[in-house]
């Protein structure tokens, strides 16, 4: 089952910890991801850029309203997300707490609900297009 590691921190906190520090975090946080690749839990991973350059949509109707930045003014933003394959919930909380980034914020687990789900809400994907609710998304 694949879930999804969503990676919360203070970016204000982040941005004070000094340089060596943070290298050194980014340096265990790769030689993590190397170990869950050679363990076959890794799927994909990716830091997200300052939420000072983020926008929220919302679409009533045929109204979209757009907003600066992220959706709701929190202590701790998300970061970026780490996407794992275990074998359960609790496999997964056993990975993302070995994370070197938990020891910055927090990191949420939640399971991707998979296309041809029991409740077929979703037609199963073509490899080569993603689509939701039978329709084809850019």
């Amino acid at each position: 089952m694949r879930y999804i590691c969503l990676v919360y921190q203070d970016e204000e906190s982040v941005a004070t910890i000094p340089d060596a520090e943070h290298a050194s975090i980014i340096r265990e946080a790769l030689d993590y991801q190397e170990l869950l690749r050679e363990n076959e839990h890794y799927i994909a991973s990716s830091q997200l850029q300052p939420t000072s350059t983020a926008a929220t949509i919302r679409v009533r109707g045929s109204k979209m309203a757009i907003t600066d930045g992220p959706f709701a003014e929190t202590k701790e933003q998300l970061g970026g997300f780490i996407l794992i394959e275990a074998s359960d919930l609790n496999e997964a909380i056993r990975i993302a707490s070995r994370m070197p980034q938990a020891r910055l914020g927090c990191i949420e687990i939640r399971a991707l609900k998979e296309f041809g789900d029991p409740c077929g809400r979703y037609e199963q994907a073509p490899s080569n297009a993603a689509r939701v609710g039978g329709v084809k998304l850019p």
